[in-house]
């Protein structure tokens, strides 16, 4: 093994890419990949691909079961929510809609709604009251 390709092990590693895939890119066998991380403390967290291939929960890291979806990644609904509690920036938010309250001129951000109008129920009810009067 080269010098490279050892350092490129550590890059890799520590960016959470698992043992085959590094295997794969460098052209190594995964036990040698293995015994490399081990040896130099690269050990760590098996990526979520990884998991999923050896029947593992994503969170929790026990086996996952016979299930009728056709990906399963986490074992239970508790998993999957403390997973996505432990790790908010994994969270792929492409529908935040920038707005101004139509009643108190204040920008605020609407997630998954781009017709709202109002920041808040307490603005909504003013503009209500100011268009009944």
């Amino acid at each position: 093994m080269t010098n490279l390709q050892k350092s490129e092990i550590s890059r890799l590693r520590k960016a959470g890419v698992g043992y085959k895939r590094i295997a794969d890119v460098l052209g190594l066998s995964k036990d040698t990949v293995k015994s490399y991380c081990q040896r130099n403390d690269l050990g760590g967290v098996a990526d979520a691909y990884e998991l999923q291939q050896l029947g593992l929960c994503g969170y929790c890291k026990r086996p996952l079961g016979e299930s009728r979806q056709k990906t399963k990644r986490f074992c239970s609904k508790a998993c999957r929510m403390a997973w996505w509690k432990a790790n908010p920036d994994s969270l792929n938010r492409n529908a935040v809609y920038q707005i101004v309250c139509g009643h108190c001129h204040m920008p605020f951000e609407s997630y998954g709604n781009k017709n709202r109008k109002y920041c808040s129920r307490a603005c909504y009810a003013k503009a209500k009251a100011v268009e009944s009067s």
